[in-house]
This record gives C-alpha cells, structure tokens and sequence, in this order.
C-alpha cells in the first residue's frame, strides 16, 4: 500500500508518494502551506488513475489531453516523468531512471498506489 509522506523543507513543505516498498516514486513541488501541500496530493490521486502518457522521447509524438504524464529524457539521458492536471499544473515529478522501462513501471505504481494512499507527515 502507498502512502504520502508530507515533509517540512527549508523552503516549505512537500510530499513524497512512496510505495507499499518504500520507494519514493513521485515527488511534489515545495508549497508554502500544508493546506496546499495537501490540495496538491488530492489532485494527484484524482489525476494519476486516468492520465494518458504521452511519450516525448518518440520523434513527432502525439500529443495527449490533460491529465497526463510525460516521460521525457533529461540532461544525462535518464528517463523522467512529470504529471500534469487537467489545466496544466505539474503536480508530481519521478527520479531519472536508466531504463524507459522502469520509468513506465513508474507511471504505473503511481496510478496504482495514488488513489489509495494514506497521507502521513514526517515529524
């Protein structure tokens, strides 16, 4: 079972989707206030189970409605993925991953874990 991790940041506050193993599988930007923080884990739960992926790394991909996920290649060639609500707003970032594979695992362990998930701040 997944849950959400709300942490504190020098900056703000953030969450973290882990799975059922520990894995920290998307990660949020840093909000200004719990409140928000946790606005932004209700719009991943209620965008992730149906977003289409639109793969950017494919030459002349189609382009997909929101919400979505993105997988691209970063600087160092890893495979990322960003997930986008339906006005646009990315609301959860992966880590890079060396495979496209993994990163595709990724999207789905959060489409599976997300909608679930218990929230749980870190003290």
């Amino acid at each position: 079972m997944g849950k959400f991790v709300i942490r504190k940041t020098s900056t703000g506050i953030k969450f973290d989707l882990k799975a059922g193993n520990g894995e920290t599988i998307a990660t949020s930007e840093v909000y200004t206030s719990e409140d928000a923080c946790r606005k932004g884990i209700a719009s991943v739960q209620k965008n992730a189970p149906a977003a289409a992926v639109e793969d950017q790394t494919v030459e002349g991909y189609p382009a997909a409605k929101h919400p979505k996920f993105e997988v691209y290649a970063d600087k160092a060639g890893e495979f990322r993925f960003r997930l986008k609500a339906v006005n646009g707003q990315i609301i959860a970032v992966s880590e890079g991953y060396k495979a496209m594979a993994s990163c595709m695992n990724g999207i789905e362990s959060v489409k599976k874990n997300a909608p679930d998930a218990s929230i749980v701040e870190q003290a």
